[in-house]
Protein backbone atom coordinates (compact mmCIF):
# COMPACT_ATOMS: atom_id res chain seq x y z
CA UNK A 1 0.00 0.00 0.00
CA UNK A 2 1.60 3.18 -1.01
CA UNK A 3 1.70 5.85 1.96
CA UNK A 4 1.06 10.29 0.85
CA UNK A 5 0.10 13.13 2.84
CA UNK A 6 -2.35 14.18 1.05
CA UNK A 7 -4.62 12.63 -1.79
CA UNK A 8 -7.06 14.41 -4.13
CA UNK A 9 -9.38 13.03 -5.85
CA UNK A 10 -10.37 14.12 -8.88
CA UNK A 11 -8.33 16.04 -11.45
CA UNK A 12 -10.34 18.84 -12.78
CA UNK A 13 -9.86 22.50 -12.47
CA UNK A 14 -9.96 22.80 -8.77
CA UNK A 15 -9.02 19.29 -7.90
CA UNK A 16 -5.64 19.45 -10.50
CA UNK A 17 -5.47 22.90 -8.97
CA UNK A 18 -4.83 22.12 -5.08
CA UNK A 19 -2.65 19.33 -5.67
CA UNK A 20 -0.02 21.43 -7.79
CA UNK A 21 0.04 24.07 -4.93
CA UNK A 22 0.49 21.15 -2.07
CA UNK A 23 3.07 19.10 -4.14
CA UNK A 24 4.95 22.46 -4.72
CA UNK A 25 5.10 23.24 -1.45
CA UNK A 26 6.75 19.74 -0.45
CA UNK A 27 4.13 17.49 0.40
CA UNK A 28 4.06 14.00 -1.09
CA UNK A 29 0.46 14.72 -2.74
CA UNK A 30 -0.76 11.86 -5.01
CA UNK A 31 -3.52 12.92 -7.19
CA UNK A 32 -6.64 9.98 -8.43
CA UNK A 33 -8.48 10.99 -11.37
CA UNK A 34 -11.15 8.53 -13.27
CA UNK A 35 -10.15 10.42 -16.76
CA UNK A 36 -6.87 11.86 -17.64
CA UNK A 37 -6.85 14.99 -20.01
CA UNK A 38 -5.32 15.09 -23.68
CA UNK A 39 -2.64 17.12 -24.50
CA UNK A 40 -3.57 20.35 -25.48
CA UNK A 41 -3.27 20.93 -29.29
CA UNK A 42 -3.71 24.17 -30.94
CA UNK A 43 -6.38 22.76 -33.40
CA UNK A 44 -8.49 20.94 -31.38
CA UNK A 45 -12.42 22.13 -31.07
CA UNK A 46 -14.01 24.66 -28.27
CA UNK A 47 -15.11 23.37 -25.48
CA UNK A 48 -18.70 23.89 -25.00
CA UNK A 49 -17.90 24.15 -21.02
CA UNK A 50 -16.73 27.91 -20.65
CA UNK A 51 -15.91 29.64 -17.68
CA UNK A 52 -16.13 33.76 -16.20
CA UNK A 53 -12.33 33.67 -14.39
CA UNK A 54 -12.18 36.87 -12.78
CA UNK A 55 -9.13 38.43 -11.53
CA UNK A 56 -9.11 36.53 -7.99
CA UNK A 57 -8.96 33.36 -10.22
CA UNK A 58 -6.48 34.58 -13.03
CA UNK A 59 -4.00 35.27 -10.10
CA UNK A 60 -4.11 32.08 -8.57
CA UNK A 61 -3.91 30.44 -12.03
CA UNK A 62 -0.58 32.40 -12.35
CA UNK A 63 1.22 31.21 -9.10
CA UNK A 64 0.40 27.92 -10.44
CA UNK A 65 1.88 29.15 -13.98
CA UNK A 66 -0.81 27.51 -15.62
CA UNK A 67 -1.80 31.74 -16.58
CA UNK A 68 0.74 32.30 -19.09
CA UNK A 69 0.24 28.87 -20.76
CA UNK A 70 -3.42 29.98 -21.62
CA UNK A 71 -2.33 33.21 -23.02
CA UNK A 72 -0.73 31.46 -25.52
CA UNK A 73 -3.28 28.96 -26.56
CA UNK A 74 -7.13 30.48 -26.08
CA UNK A 75 -8.91 32.86 -24.14
CA UNK A 76 -10.83 36.21 -24.23
CA UNK A 77 -10.43 39.05 -21.72
CA UNK A 78 -13.73 41.32 -21.39
CA UNK A 79 -13.82 45.08 -20.26
CA UNK A 80 -17.87 45.14 -19.64
CA UNK A 81 -20.69 43.03 -18.19
CA UNK A 82 -23.94 44.39 -18.46
CA UNK A 83 -27.53 43.17 -17.01
CA UNK A 84 -30.17 44.17 -18.71
CA UNK A 85 -34.34 43.17 -18.77
CA UNK A 86 -36.36 43.69 -21.94
CA UNK A 87 -34.86 46.49 -23.96
CA UNK A 88 -33.81 49.04 -20.85
CA UNK A 89 -30.65 49.73 -20.51
CA UNK A 90 -30.05 47.93 -17.24
CA UNK A 91 -26.85 47.83 -15.65
CA UNK A 92 -23.08 48.09 -17.18
CA UNK A 93 -20.08 47.53 -15.18
CA UNK A 94 -16.87 48.30 -16.60
CA UNK A 95 -13.04 47.62 -16.42
CA UNK A 96 -12.64 51.50 -16.64
CA UNK A 97 -14.42 52.43 -13.74
CA UNK A 98 -12.24 50.34 -11.44
CA UNK A 99 -9.34 51.61 -13.24
CA UNK A 100 -8.32 48.24 -14.51
CA UNK A 101 -7.26 46.76 -17.93
CA UNK A 102 -9.79 44.16 -17.85
CA UNK A 103 -12.87 42.90 -15.57
CA UNK A 104 -11.99 38.88 -16.18
CA UNK A 105 -11.54 36.25 -19.14
CA UNK A 106 -13.50 33.46 -21.04
CA UNK A 107 -11.91 30.11 -20.77
CA UNK A 108 -12.73 27.14 -21.86
CA UNK A 109 -12.73 24.70 -18.81
CA UNK A 110 -10.78 21.59 -20.55
CA UNK A 111 -7.83 24.56 -21.48
CA UNK A 112 -7.70 25.23 -17.66
CA UNK A 113 -7.11 22.29 -16.85
CA UNK A 114 -4.95 20.74 -19.25
CA UNK A 115 -2.69 24.21 -18.24
CA UNK A 116 -3.01 23.20 -14.64
CA UNK A 117 -2.14 19.61 -15.80
CA UNK A 118 0.83 20.78 -17.81
CA UNK A 119 2.43 22.05 -14.31
CA UNK A 120 2.51 19.08 -12.66
CA UNK A 121 5.82 18.40 -10.49
CA UNK A 122 7.61 15.06 -10.69
CA UNK A 123 6.89 14.32 -7.15
CA UNK A 124 3.26 15.24 -7.83
CA UNK A 125 2.14 11.16 -7.98
CA UNK A 126 -1.09 10.78 -10.90
CA UNK A 127 -2.75 7.97 -10.52
CA UNK A 128 -5.03 7.87 -13.56
CA UNK A 129 -7.05 6.63 -14.92
CA UNK A 130 -8.57 5.37 -11.78
CA UNK A 131 -11.63 4.37 -10.47
CA UNK A 132 -12.59 4.80 -6.41
CA UNK A 133 -13.60 1.48 -5.35
CA UNK A 134 -13.78 2.06 -1.48
CA UNK A 135 -13.00 5.18 1.61
CA UNK A 136 -12.14 4.33 4.70
CA UNK A 137 -11.00 5.96 8.23
CA UNK A 138 -8.97 4.80 10.57
CA UNK A 139 -7.22 6.57 14.11
CA UNK A 140 -3.94 7.51 12.06
CA UNK A 141 -4.67 7.26 8.15
CA UNK A 142 -7.33 7.46 5.59
CA UNK A 143 -7.35 4.58 3.04
CA UNK A 144 -8.33 5.09 -0.48
CA UNK A 145 -9.24 1.78 -2.51
CA UNK A 146 -8.80 2.02 -6.46
CA UNK A 147 -9.80 -0.76 -8.78
CA UNK A 148 -7.30 -0.51 -11.27
CA UNK A 149 -3.99 1.19 -8.52
CA UNK A 150 -4.93 -0.73 -5.39
CA UNK A 151 -5.14 0.72 -2.18
CA UNK A 152 -3.59 3.91 -1.17
CA UNK A 153 -3.47 5.95 2.34
CA UNK A 154 -2.80 9.02 3.26
CA UNK A 155 -3.22 11.80 6.47
CA UNK A 156 -6.22 13.72 4.31
CA UNK A 157 -7.99 13.12 1.65
CA UNK A 158 -9.43 15.63 -0.70
CA UNK A 159 -12.42 14.92 -2.27
CA UNK A 160 -12.83 17.61 -5.30
CA UNK A 161 -14.64 14.62 -7.33
CA UNK A 162 -17.75 17.19 -8.28
CA UNK A 163 -20.96 17.68 -7.48
CA UNK A 164 -22.26 14.19 -7.35
CA UNK A 165 -19.29 13.84 -5.29
CA UNK A 166 -18.98 9.67 -4.68
CA UNK A 167 -16.32 10.33 -2.04
CA UNK A 168 -18.55 12.58 0.18
CA UNK A 169 -21.42 9.96 -0.16
CA UNK A 170 -18.84 7.19 0.89
CA UNK A 171 -17.80 9.27 4.30
CA UNK A 172 -21.87 9.57 4.78
CA UNK A 173 -21.95 13.62 4.71
CA UNK A 174 -25.05 14.89 3.83
CA UNK A 175 -26.63 17.41 1.64
CA UNK A 176 -29.77 19.88 1.59
CA UNK A 177 -30.79 21.28 -1.89
CA UNK A 178 -32.93 21.05 -4.92
CA UNK A 179 -33.30 20.68 -8.42
CA UNK A 180 -34.56 23.92 -10.24
CA UNK A 181 -37.37 24.03 -12.13
CA UNK A 182 -35.33 25.50 -15.29
CA UNK A 183 -32.52 23.56 -17.14
CA UNK A 184 -29.68 25.04 -19.39
CA UNK A 185 -28.61 24.93 -22.83
CA UNK A 186 -25.20 25.83 -23.57
CA UNK A 187 -24.35 26.83 -27.69
CA UNK A 188 -21.30 27.37 -29.45
CA UNK A 189 -22.05 30.01 -32.73
CA UNK A 190 -20.21 31.61 -35.06
CA UNK A 191 -20.90 35.39 -35.15
CA UNK A 192 -21.21 38.32 -37.49
CA UNK A 193 -19.64 40.31 -35.19
CA UNK A 194 -15.69 40.26 -34.59
CA UNK A 195 -14.61 39.08 -31.09
CA UNK A 196 -16.41 41.52 -27.91
CA UNK A 197 -14.80 42.68 -24.94
CA UNK A 198 -18.27 42.56 -23.11
CA UNK A 199 -20.12 40.06 -21.52
CA UNK A 200 -24.30 40.02 -20.94
CA UNK A 201 -27.26 38.63 -19.92
CA UNK A 202 -30.90 39.49 -20.11
CA UNK A 203 -33.36 38.49 -18.14
CA UNK A 204 -36.35 37.04 -18.73
CA UNK A 205 -39.82 35.32 -16.52
CA UNK A 206 -38.60 31.83 -18.26
CA UNK A 207 -35.14 32.28 -17.40
CA UNK A 208 -31.98 34.23 -18.38
CA UNK A 209 -29.68 34.42 -21.76
CA UNK A 210 -26.18 35.19 -21.74
CA UNK A 211 -23.66 36.09 -24.46
CA UNK A 212 -20.01 35.15 -23.21
CA UNK A 213 -17.41 35.88 -26.19
CA UNK A 214 -15.21 33.71 -27.38
CA UNK A 215 -11.84 34.42 -29.82
CA UNK A 216 -12.17 35.25 -33.08
CA UNK A 217 -15.77 35.15 -34.67
CA UNK A 218 -17.10 32.71 -32.01
CA UNK A 219 -18.91 32.97 -28.52
CA UNK A 220 -21.20 30.76 -25.99
CA UNK A 221 -24.25 31.34 -25.72
CA UNK A 222 -26.69 30.35 -22.68
CA UNK A 223 -30.36 29.74 -23.06
CA UNK A 224 -32.40 29.15 -19.49
CA UNK A 225 -35.74 27.66 -19.56
CA UNK A 226 -38.15 25.23 -18.67
CA UNK A 227 -36.48 21.90 -19.13
CA UNK A 228 -39.08 20.67 -21.74
CA UNK A 229 -38.62 23.79 -23.52
CA UNK A 230 -34.70 23.01 -23.42
CA UNK A 231 -35.13 19.82 -24.35
CA UNK A 232 -37.18 20.37 -27.27
CA UNK A 233 -34.46 23.45 -28.55
CA UNK A 234 -31.45 21.17 -28.25
CA UNK A 235 -33.82 18.32 -30.44
CA UNK A 236 -33.59 20.78 -32.96
CA UNK A 237 -31.60 20.85 -36.35
CA UNK A 238 -28.66 23.44 -36.32
CA UNK A 239 -30.02 25.75 -38.72
CA UNK A 240 -33.36 25.47 -37.10
CA UNK A 241 -31.84 26.36 -33.73
CA UNK A 242 -29.98 29.16 -34.91
CA UNK A 243 -33.56 30.92 -36.13
CA UNK A 244 -34.99 30.19 -32.78
CA UNK A 245 -31.52 32.04 -31.14
CA UNK A 246 -31.99 34.35 -33.22
CA UNK A 247 -35.61 35.18 -32.32
CA UNK A 248 -35.15 34.82 -28.76
CA UNK A 249 -32.03 36.46 -28.01
CA UNK A 250 -31.56 40.13 -27.96
CA UNK A 251 -30.46 42.31 -31.92
CA UNK A 252 -27.41 43.71 -30.31
CA UNK A 253 -26.31 39.85 -30.68
CA UNK A 254 -25.94 40.15 -34.19
CA UNK A 255 -26.26 37.34 -37.20
CA UNK A 256 -24.98 33.92 -35.28
CA UNK A 257 -24.83 30.09 -36.90
CA UNK A 258 -24.84 27.78 -33.96
CA UNK A 259 -22.22 24.78 -34.74
CA UNK A 260 -22.85 22.84 -31.37
CA UNK A 261 -24.68 22.60 -28.70
CA UNK A 262 -25.71 20.86 -25.01
CA UNK A 263 -27.88 20.66 -22.24
CA UNK A 264 -28.43 19.87 -18.56
CA UNK A 265 -30.20 20.31 -15.45
CA UNK A 266 -29.72 23.11 -12.61
CA UNK A 267 -29.09 22.29 -9.05
CA UNK A 268 -28.28 23.56 -5.71
CA UNK A 269 -26.78 21.36 -3.34
CA UNK A 270 -24.60 22.36 0.11
CA UNK A 271 -23.01 19.93 1.90
CA UNK A 272 -24.29 19.42 5.31
CA UNK A 273 -20.20 19.62 6.46
CA UNK A 274 -17.30 20.22 4.29
CA UNK A 275 -14.91 18.18 6.62
CA UNK A 276 -15.44 14.57 8.56
CA UNK A 277 -12.62 12.88 10.22
CA UNK A 278 -9.71 12.81 7.66
CA UNK A 279 -12.12 13.63 4.56
CA UNK A 280 -12.39 17.50 3.22
CA UNK A 281 -14.30 18.82 0.50
CA UNK A 282 -13.99 21.38 -2.49
CA UNK A 283 -15.32 23.25 -5.07
CA UNK A 284 -18.46 21.34 -6.29
CA UNK A 285 -17.96 18.72 -3.93
CA UNK A 286 -19.10 20.80 -1.14
CA UNK A 287 -21.54 23.46 -3.20
CA UNK A 288 -23.33 23.47 -6.51
CA UNK A 289 -24.74 26.71 -7.39
CA UNK A 290 -27.30 27.97 -9.90
CA UNK A 291 -24.76 28.83 -12.58
CA UNK A 292 -26.34 32.34 -13.33
CA UNK A 293 -23.15 34.55 -13.21
CA UNK A 294 -20.46 32.29 -14.16
CA UNK A 295 -19.21 31.97 -10.35
CA UNK A 296 -19.17 28.25 -9.87
CA UNK A 297 -15.42 27.32 -10.79
CA UNK A 298 -14.36 30.82 -8.95
CA UNK A 299 -15.87 29.75 -5.94
CA UNK A 300 -14.28 26.41 -6.32
CA UNK A 301 -10.78 28.01 -6.34
CA UNK A 302 -11.04 30.41 -3.52
CA UNK A 303 -11.92 26.81 -1.91
CA UNK A 304 -8.63 25.77 -3.19
CA UNK A 305 -6.71 28.80 -2.29
CA UNK A 306 -7.94 29.17 1.10
CA UNK A 307 -7.61 25.09 1.88
CA UNK A 308 -3.93 25.18 0.90
CA UNK A 309 -3.12 28.41 2.97
CA UNK A 310 -4.73 26.28 6.20
CA UNK A 311 -3.01 23.29 5.28
CA UNK A 312 0.48 24.64 4.75
CA UNK A 313 0.05 26.39 7.88
CA UNK A 314 0.19 23.42 9.74
CA UNK A 315 2.61 20.82 10.71
CA UNK A 316 3.04 17.89 8.34
CA UNK A 317 2.10 15.56 10.77
CA UNK A 318 -1.46 17.22 11.37
CA UNK A 319 -2.93 17.91 8.22
CA UNK A 320 -6.40 16.41 9.44
CA UNK A 321 -6.77 18.39 12.82
CA UNK A 322 -10.33 18.98 13.20
CA UNK A 323 -9.19 22.65 14.27
CA UNK A 324 -7.21 22.81 11.43
CA UNK A 325 -10.11 21.50 8.85
CA UNK A 326 -12.72 24.13 10.94
CA UNK A 327 -10.70 27.23 10.34
CA UNK A 328 -11.13 26.08 6.26
CA UNK A 329 -14.81 25.62 6.48
CA UNK A 330 -15.70 28.51 8.49
CA UNK A 331 -14.20 30.97 5.94
CA UNK A 332 -15.52 29.14 3.12
CA UNK A 333 -19.15 27.94 4.39
CA UNK A 334 -20.49 31.72 4.65
CA UNK A 335 -19.00 33.34 1.31
CA UNK A 336 -20.70 30.00 -0.52
CA UNK A 337 -23.64 30.16 1.24
CA UNK A 338 -23.97 34.21 0.03
CA UNK A 339 -23.40 33.82 -3.09
CA UNK A 340 -25.50 30.85 -3.44
CA UNK A 341 -28.63 32.90 -1.82
CA UNK A 342 -27.73 36.19 -4.18
CA UNK A 343 -27.94 34.13 -7.24
CA UNK A 344 -31.08 31.91 -6.36
CA UNK A 345 -32.35 36.11 -5.15
CA UNK A 346 -31.52 36.93 -8.24
CA UNK A 347 -33.46 33.49 -9.84
CA UNK A 348 -36.85 34.47 -8.01
CA UNK A 349 -36.80 38.36 -8.12
CA UNK A 350 -36.24 37.75 -12.55
CA UNK A 351 -38.33 34.89 -12.77
CA UNK A 352 -41.78 36.92 -11.46
CA UNK A 353 -44.10 39.08 -13.82
CA UNK A 354 -45.77 40.72 -11.07
CA UNK A 355 -46.22 44.55 -12.68
CA UNK A 356 -45.18 46.26 -9.39
CA UNK A 357 -42.06 44.06 -9.17
CA UNK A 358 -41.31 44.10 -12.47
CA UNK A 359 -41.12 48.12 -12.20
CA UNK A 360 -39.69 47.49 -9.03
CA UNK A 361 -36.68 45.52 -10.68
CA UNK A 362 -36.50 47.95 -13.69
CA UNK A 363 -35.65 50.92 -11.04
CA UNK A 364 -33.51 48.68 -8.85
CA UNK A 365 -31.07 48.07 -12.37
CA UNK A 366 -31.18 52.05 -13.14
CA UNK A 367 -30.78 53.33 -9.65
CA UNK A 368 -28.00 50.83 -9.47
CA UNK A 369 -26.69 51.74 -12.67
CA UNK A 370 -26.43 55.59 -11.09
CA UNK A 371 -25.65 54.65 -7.64
CA UNK A 372 -21.80 55.44 -8.01
CA UNK A 373 -19.44 54.74 -5.34
CA UNK A 374 -21.93 51.96 -4.12
CA UNK A 375 -21.79 50.25 -7.89
CA UNK A 376 -17.86 50.74 -7.73
CA UNK A 377 -17.84 48.72 -4.52
CA UNK A 378 -20.38 45.83 -5.69
CA UNK A 379 -18.15 45.54 -9.39
CA UNK A 380 -15.21 45.62 -7.35
CA UNK A 381 -16.60 42.57 -4.88
CA UNK A 382 -17.50 40.70 -8.08
CA UNK A 383 -14.19 41.27 -10.12
CA UNK A 384 -11.16 41.63 -7.52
Amino acid sequence: MQQFDVIVVGGGMVGASVALKLAHSGLQVALVERQTPAVYQAQQPLDLRVSAINQRSERWLTELGAWSLLQQWRLCPYRRLQAFEGDTPGLTFTADELNLSHLGHIVENSLIQQALWQQFPEQLTVFSPATVTGFSQQQALAQLTTKEFGCLSAQLVIAADGGQSQLRQLAGIGSTGWMYQQACLVLEVDTELPQQDITWQQFHPTGPRAMLPLSGHKASLVWYDAHQKVQQLAALSLPELSRQVQAAFPAKLGAVQVTRCAWFPLARNHANSYAKGRLVLVGDAAHSINPLAGQGVNLGFADARVLCEVLLSANTGALASAELLARYEKERRRANALMMSAMDGFYQLFSNELPPLKLARQLGLTLAERAGPLKRLVSRYAVL
